[in-house]
C-alpha cells in the first residue's frame, strides 16, 4: 500500500537521545501490575493481593489489574513474589518509559517523507476518513489550527481526569505527524489528513510515562472502538502489561504502533506480535544512525526531519522513532479506511 520497509542500513549523524539521556528510569511508587490466570475468582484474587497488602483495580474490560500497595511496601519485592505465584500469569513493577525524541533538526524543511512513502498515490484511495488514531503521549494542543478540527474526546491517565492538553510538547508533534488536517491551506500535510485523533495523556510535564498509564490508555481506546493507537515511547515490548493491553486491542480489530528507540545500536527488547515496533529512516531510505535495531523491529519508516505541528500553533521539524511511529500509524489508518474489514 505504501513504501514502508524493514531497512537496516545506516546513515545520518546522531543528535542525542531526548530527555532521558541524563535521567535514570525509575518506576511508579505504591502500585504494580498483574494479570491473574483465567478463571481465578474475584474473592480469591482479592485474598491473595490482600496477603501482600495490595488492592486490585481492573483496567477496563481487560484481565489486567493495577494493584495499589501500602506506603511501606517494596514494589519490586511484591511483584517478584506474585510473579512466582501460581494464580498469576505475570506481575511486574510499573516501569517509567521515556519518549523516543531527538532534538529538532532544521536540515529537512518540508514533508519529504510523504512522497517517499508514496502517500500522494495512496490518497487517491483513502485519506483516513472514519478512522480514529489514539495518540498516547503528553497530550495534544487542542487550539492548534491543524489539529483542533481533528480531535475527539480522550482521557488523561496520568492525572485521571479529562484534561488532555499537552504539558510537554511531544504529543502535539506526534499527533501532527499522523493526522494533522490537510488540504486546508495551513501549515503541514500529514499521512492521514481525514483521520480523527483521540488524545490520551499518559505522561507528565517531563515527558515520561508509565507502563500502567499506557496499558490503561490502550484498553480505554480499544473499548471505544479505536482501531489504531500510537505510543512513541521506548521499550514498550518489554512489558507484559503493555503487550497484554496491545493484544487486547488487536483482539478487537486494532493495531498498536510503538517507537523502536534512538540508541543507534542493537537492542534486545522482547519480540511480540501484539505491537508494531518501528525504526527510523532518512531521506535516502537508510536507517538513521541513531535509530535502534534488532529482532523486535517490525519495519522502518521516515523519522528524520519530519515537518509537523508544535505547541502554540506553530510548526517545526522533529526527528526520532517518535515520528517514524506515527507516520506508520497514519499509513495503518489509510489502510483501515480503504478496507474497514482488515483484521
Amino acid at each position: 500500500f505504501l513504501g514502508l520497509a524493514p531497512v537496516i542500513s545506516s546513515a545520518e549523524p546522531p543528535e542525542g537521545r531526548g530527555p532521558g539521556v541524563n535521567k535514570p528510569l525509575g518506576w511508579a511508587k505504591g502500585r504494580i501490575l498483574v494479570m491473574p490466570r483465567a478463571g481465578l475468582p474475584e474473592k480469591e484474587l482479592a485474598k491473595i493481593l490482600g496477603e501482600h497488602g495490595g488492592k486490585g483495580r481492573k483496567i477496563g474490560q481487560s484481565d489486567l489489574y493495577i494493584v495499589d500497595l501500602p506506603g511501606n511496601a517494596s514494589e519490586k519485592a511484591v511483584a517478584a513474589r506474585l510473579a512466582h505465584h501460581p494464580a498469576f500469569k505475570f506481575a511486574e513493577i510499573d516501569q517509567e518509559v521515556e519518549p523516543a525524541l531527538i532534538p529538532n533538526d532544521p536540515y529537512y524543511g518540508s514533508a519529504w517523507h510523504l512522497p517517499k512513502i508514496g502517500a500522494p498515490s495512496a490518497w487517491d484511495s483513502s485519506l483516513g476518513s472514519g478512522v480514529i488514531i489514539a495518540i498516547l503521549d503528553s497530550g495534544v494542543d487542542s487550539t492548534h489550527p491543524d489539529l483542533a478540527t481533528e480531535l475527539v474526546p480522550g482521557w488523561n491517565f496520568y492525572e485521571n481526569n479529562s484534561n488532555t492538553s499537552d504539558v510537554y510538547g511531544h504529543g502535539t508533534k506526534v499527533a501532527g505527524a499522523a493526522a494533522a488536517a490537510g488540504n486546508n491551506a495551513l501549515g503541514v500535510a500529514s499521512v492521514a489528513a481525514r483521520a480523527k485523533i483521540m488524545p490520551i495523556r499518559v505522561s507528565g510535564s517531563n515527558g515520561y510515562a508509565t507502563w500502567s498509564a499506557i496499558s490503561q490508555g490502550l484498553i480505554y481506546a480499544a473499548d471505544r472502538g479505536v482501531r489504531v493507537a500510537n505510543a512513541s515511547f521506548l521499550g514498550l515490548t518489554d512489558s507484559s502489561s503493555t503487550r497484554s493491553a496491545a493484544q487486547y486491542m488487536k483482539d478487537k480489530g486494532g493495531l498498536v504502533i510503538v517507537s523502536g528507540g534512538n540508541t543507534g545500536v542493537l537492542q534486545n527488547y522482547a519480540v511480540t506480535t501484539s505491537m508494531v515496533a518501528v525504526a527510523a529512516t532518512d531521506g535516502n531510505d537508510f536507517r538513521a544512525s541513531w535509530s535502534s535495531y534488532g529482532n523486535y523491529i517490525s519495519l522502518a519508516a521516515p523519522g528524520a526531519g519530519i515537518w509537523t505541528t508544535t505547541m502554540g500553533g506553530g510548526y517545526g521539524a522533529a526527528s526520532g522513532t517518535s515520528f517514524s511511529s506515527p507516520v506508520t500509524a497514519g499509513v495503518v489508518a489509510l489502510m483501515m479506511a480503504a478496507k474497514p474489514t482488515l483484521p
